[in-house]
């Protein structure tokens, strides 16, 4: 398999194998007219298997989200050819609307403007609480 260097853009890796179409789809990379290429199930000797992700063009990405959706990516930002920053992530403080409140009581499900705002309770668990019932939501997707 043949899969092109990129000159400027990004390097979505150590995502865990199956998770790199879910993102995909949180960052709308589906609406770009850049190529972006997806390997899945590619061989690593820290994972066993990953998912990769290789965005050409420099757009602005939420880094929260990616943490939310798999703690442990590495984003890699390549300019001119090179590799400039890599960054690790973790999962984020707090999330807006990327998680639904599931309390029929709750304050977001009558108001349909008012965001979902959840914050972390609970790094070890992947614990979040909406911000306005304080119901507990647990990050599925952390492995």
């Amino acid at each position: 398999m043949n899969i092109d260097g990129i000159q400027n853009g990004y390097v979505i890796d150590h995502i865990h194998a199956g998770k790199a179409m879910l993102i995909y789809h949180y960052l709308g990379l589906d609406r770009l007219d850049c190529s972006v290429a997806i390997i899945k199930n590619a061989k690593s000797q820290r994972m066993g298997r990953k998912d990769i992700i290789k965005i050409d063009e420099l757009i602005p990405i939420d880094l929260e989200i990616l943490g939310y959706i798999d703690p442990h990516v590495t984003v890699n930002i390549i300019r001119d050819g090179e590799r400039i920053d890599k960054k690790h992530l973790a999962l984020p403080e707090r999330v807006v609307n990327v998680i639904r409140c599931k309390n029929p009581r709750c304050i977001t499900q009558i108001e349909q403007d008012i965001e979902h705002v959840f914050v972390l309770a609970d790094r070890d668990k992947g614990t979040y609480r909406c911000l306005y019932c304080e119901v507990a939501h647990r990050n599925e997707e952390k492995p």
